[in-house]
Order: structure tokens, then C-alpha cells, then sequence
């Protein structure tokens, strides 16, 4: 392919593991609360609840958090005690901080490209505090010449930022693991999308494959696979 003028990687799920540890978060306060919902029941109401409530909360811990405590508080009919509550503020402040490691290949994908010269983005969606915090947190910061933090992944929030960076979509690769967020969006603009799957989606993540048929895009088995495609 033409070599482009700006590569975007998306960060949780790509760069560093990032939903597991949502996913064991809820499996301890699963645990913890138990005696009022067995899992299955707590995780249908808190996908609910979080539905419901991501216009206004947005991504990340905070919004975990926010959304387990009103959950627990309609399961209960506020019989929630305040010891518990503090363990649901404990487990989410755990996900504000949890330490970084990168995936396989990151740095060696990240550190090749710079060398090649072409410009390197950072675009995640989320709360912008925490996403800042985790990029600091993983040390790959350098490697990044454009940071862009965004409340969502749609169409016009990459047209907005290929007009910004004045980019033809041709022009411009985004690299991630989600299909609605980092492939869809990307590829309705006539833009390169790299498919990287990660072995666990967000649910509110994952598309029906109804929906990707005659999008144009690029799947990789790993992340060292883009060096070669590049």
C-alpha cells in the first residue's frame, strides 16, 4: 500500500490489556454481592444500567463505578450498605490505576514505524484524565507525535480529526481491536482500518456480522503482522 501520512492506534485492547481487568472487576463485586444476585442477574442489570446511562457517563472506570452502585441500589431497593458501596468505589479507583504493560510487539511495531518516519497518533475514546493517565502509565508516550482523546469513535469524529491534521482518508491507517469503533467508522470514509482482535470484546463493542459485509479492511492475527502490511 501508498505509504501513509498519519497512523492512528487506538490504546485498551491494542496497545495494553485493558478489558480484563473490567471483567475481573465485576467478577470480585459479583463475588462481594452475591447474596443479593447470583452473577448472571447483576451482570444483565449492570449492562442495562450502563446502557442506559453512557450518554451521560461516557467510557472507563468512573463510569463502571457509577453505574455498578445505581445497579446494586435498584437490585436492592436501597438496601445496599455503605460498607458495600465503598468496596464497589475501592474496586473502580483499583481499575484508575492498575499497572500498564504492553502487549507483545508493541514497542517493536511502534519503534519501526517511527524509524520509517511516518507520523504516529494515539486515538482512544474515554474519560480524558484516565486515558492520559494510562498512556503515561505505559511509557509509550514518545512514540506518539499526535495524542487525541474523544468521548466516541464515529464518523465524524474522524472526519473531523482528518480535517484537523488535513489528511485525505487514502491518506490514513487506524490500527485497533474494535470493529465498531476502530474498522467501521474508518472504512465508511474511505479510510485504512487494521483489524487487530483481542481475545475478549466489550459487549458494547462487538458487531453483528450482518453489519461488516462490503467493508473494506485489513484483519491481522497479531500486531507484528502490521509492519509487514505497512
Amino acid at each position: 500500500m501508498p505509504t501513509p501520512q498519519l497512523i492512528a492506534f487506538d490504546a485498551d485492547d491494542t496497545l495494553w490489556p485493558n478489558q480484563p481487568h473490567f471483567d475481573q472487576a465485576e467478577a470480585d463485586l459479583s463475588a462481594v454481592l452475591t447474596h443479593y444476585a447470583d452473577a448472571e442477574t447483576l451482570s444483565a442489570a449492570f449492562n442495562q444500567t450502563h446502557r442506559q446511562n453512557m450518554h451521560l457517563f461516557g467510557y472507563g472506570a468512573k463510569s463502571f463505578m457509577l453505574c455498578m452502585i445505581e445497579t446494586v441500589i435498584q437490585l436492592t431497593e436501597g438496601r445496599v450498605t455503605g460498607t458495600e458501596i465503598q468496596q464497589i468505589l475501592d474496586c473502580g479507583k483499583r481499575l484508575l490505576s492498575f499497572t500498564i504493560e504492553p502487549l507483545p510487539h508493541v514497542e517493536a511495531v511502534l519503534s519501526e514505524l517511527k524509524d520509517r518516519g511516518v507520523p504516529l497518533m494515539l486515538l482512544t475514546k474515554g474519560d480524558l484524565f484516565d486515558q492520559e493517565s494510562k498512556l503515561a502509565r505505559s511509557g509509550l508516550g514518545d512514540y506518539f507525535e499526535y495524542v487525541e482523546i474523544v468521548s466516541e469513535k464515529n464518523e465524524a469524529t474522524y472526519q473531523r480529526i482528518l480535517t484537523r491534521y488535513q489528511v485525505q482518508p487514502a491518506d490514513f491507517v487506524m490500527i485497533g481491536n474494535s470493529l465498531k469503533s476502530d474498522v467501521l467508522p474508518v472504512a465508511k470514509l474511505g479510510a485504512q482500518a487494521i483489524h487487530v482482535p483481542f481475545y475478549t470484546t466489550w459487549i458494547y463493542e462487538q458487531v453483528p456480522e450482518d453489519e461488516l459485509a462490503g467493508v473494506s479492511f485489513h484483519q491481522v492475527a497479531s500486531l507484528d503482522e502490521v509492519l509487514r502490511y505497512l
